[in-house]
């Protein structure tokens, strides 16, 4: 990779306030960047609105700011590849969507959660609790569940082994079908997920390194298997450590007293906070 055109991202769901550990993988996002020269984005991943929040979405720029970082494309400063809303890029995913059903690589599944609970085998271990979903619907046809609700579902290829160079980890390995099954691509109440949202964004805003939690390394597979059905190149990938608490559990939005909103009403200061993790590690 020629390092003048590193373009990487910080890519935030305000779904919560951020905490110690996005900072900590943001960070990471940030310095690789700044290594290489390259230019870093901000984009707002606002589609789950079951638990997207307006307030979040302020929250989450002025704590990324206050916290030390600095992008030179979003939603609140522009760029070449806006929106840098996920809300407002519904016709990109839209499009993707049809490319993956007019080449055959999904299909309408009509399950419940509840329906793939009672009938899935265990979900993989290692911080992924997606379900191996069972196949129930894999020979549905559009057409024959009429105007029912349903989701749409990739098939993976069943024993294919999915293999990438993370530049953190190493040499990672998954097995379709095996590690992780058919996954949705698009949610029945009509929103893309996030596996699909985040490879069309990636791939049109030029992404060229992704750099994100450990918890997302099968997540990373399943994407590999999307950006070659859609014809397009995957990027690099850097998967961080999580960040855990004292307990061993790792951090979430839930961890109200590690949002950096908490800390910072606490007195703490960004070059303390990295400080202390960069002695952890």
């Amino acid at each position: 990779m020629n390092h003048a055109n590193y373009r990487g991202r910080l890519a935030p769901s305000p779904t919560g306030y951020l905490h110690l550990g996005h900072a900590r993988t943001f960070w990471v996002a940030q310095e690789r960047a700044r290594a290489r020269g390259g230019t870093l984005i901000l984009r707002n991943d606002d589609l789950d609105s079951t638990r997207y929040q307006m307030e979040f979405v302020g929250a989450m720029l002025e704590d990324l700011r206050w916290f030390g970082f600095a992008w030179s494309e979003g939603p609140d400063v522009g760029g070449r590849f806006a929106p840098y809303d996920q809300s407002e890029r519904m016709d990109f995913y839209r499009a993707a969507l049809e490319t993956l059903r007019a080449g055959n690589f999904i299909y309408p599944c009509t399950c419940s959660r509840k329906d793939i609970q009672a009938a899935t085998r265990a979900p993989h271990a290692n911080d992924d609790d997606e379900p191996i979903y069972p196949g129930t619907c894999r020979q549905n046809r559009k057409s024959e569940i009429g105007n029912r609700k349903c989701s749409w579902r990739f098939r993976v290829p069943d024993g294919e082994t999915v293999s990438f160079a993370d530049a953190n980890f190493g040499g990672e390995r998954f097995l379709a079908g095996k590690d992780f099954g058919d996954f949705v691509v698009w949610r029945g109440d009509g929103v893309p997920a996030y596996q699909l949202a985040c490879v069309v964004d990636d791939a049109a805003m030029q992404i060229t390194e992704v750099v994100r939690g450990a918890d997302l390394l099968v997540s990373t597979a399943r994407q590999i298997l999307l950006y070659r059905a859609l014809g397009l190149a995957a990027p690099d990938f850097f998967h961080c450590e999580l960040m855990r608490d004292d307990t061993g559990q790792r951090l979430a939005k839930r961890h109200d007293a590690l949002s950096l909103r908490q800390l910072r009403a606490h007195g703490e200061s960004p070059e303390n906070l990295r400080r202390r993790w960069t002695r952890k590690d």
